[in-house]
């Protein structure tokens, strides 16, 4: 199944185009695409017997993030041993970096984006959703906690997440659009082997990330197992598991955005994101 926020509302997506949920279930379920994981199981069990005829065409551009307003926004890094050596750090020894990005940063699929003052970077990432609460759950329990995948661009500005005596990771990927997610969330049944998707980055066309979830050093049941630990993740929640190596910074020379660029983002079998850049504006702060 997939599960698209079309203009703000819960769509089922079919070939022939969406269903909106809130209409076919007669009101039982919120259009709201972020309160339908507090009742994941529930609206499995209905999704399983709606009516796809009732499917619509809709307009890509309305699109909107299939989780837009996530209690917690977690996102996990060096989780890929290039981009961790790229990056100038040793591979994680234990739990990788954690750190949370806010929640305003959050946007659609397709989008324009002012880029602020600094150097903005590109990490494609697997996205994953949680669909039921998960605290001190096994790697075996984990994927019964997963709602589903989708993908995640994080933005980063580095001058600013390097900045100051202690990194501001969580500053410096929260700028206003800096978390494309999108298209659409995709369950995984849906998808032919959930451990080994492949993860692409273009700039203008050109390839500049090409990586596989199956180099990820903590698969994602492993990394819900040890966050849950300590964090309770609740329905709704997003982790972004890390990006393989190709961003910017590990370029020679580092390689940043600009204005005019065009940012695709893909993973195999969950879809496409796409960002435009434009210049800030001269007269306001950044």
């Amino acid at each position: 199944m997939r599960l698209a926020n079309i203009a703000g509302r819960l769509h089922i997506l079919a070939d022939s185009g969406a269903v909106d949920v809130a209409t076919a279930s007669d009101g039982r379920f919120d259009a709201d695409p972020q309160k339908i994981y507090a009742r994941w199981t529930e609206f499995r069990i209905w999704a399983g017997t709606a009516d796809l005829a009732r499917a619509r065409p809709y307009d890509r551009e309305a699109l909107g993030a299939p989780t837009p307003l996530p209690a917690q926004l977690v996102a996990v890094g060096l989780n890929y041993r290039d981009h961790a050596t790229e990056a100038g750090f040793d591979v994680p020894d234990g739990l990788p970096p954690v750190f949370t990005k806010f929640a305003s940063s959050i946007s659609g699929p397709y989008t324009h984006i002012c880029l602020p003052k600094g150097n903005v970077d590109w990490e494609v990432e697997l996205a994953v959703v949680i669909g039921s609460t998960a605290s001190r759950v096994s790697e075996e329990q984990a994927w019964q906690h997963i709602a589903g995948y989708t993908i995640a661009q994080d933005l980063s500005e580095r001058v600013l997440q390097m900045s100051g005596p202690a990194p501001q990771f969580s500053l410096g990927k929260s700028h206003a659009g800096f978390t494309p997610l999108g298209p659409w969330l995709t369950t995984l049944d849906e998808i032919a082997d959930p451990t080994a998707l492949r993860l692409t980055t273009e700039v203008n066309g050109e390839v500049v990330q090409d990586g596989n979830t199956r180099d990820l050093l903590y698969p994602v049941p492993e990394l819900i197992a040890r966050l849950s630990r300590i964090v309770t993740l609740w329905p709704g929640d997003v982790i972004l598991t890390g990006t393989p190596s190709g961003v910017g910074m590990g370029h020679n020379p580092p390689r940043y955005l600009a204005s005019g660029d065009t940012l695709t983002t893909r993973i195999d079998g969950l879809g496409t994101l796409e960002q435009h850049f434009t210049a800030y504006p001269q007269d306001s702060a950044a």
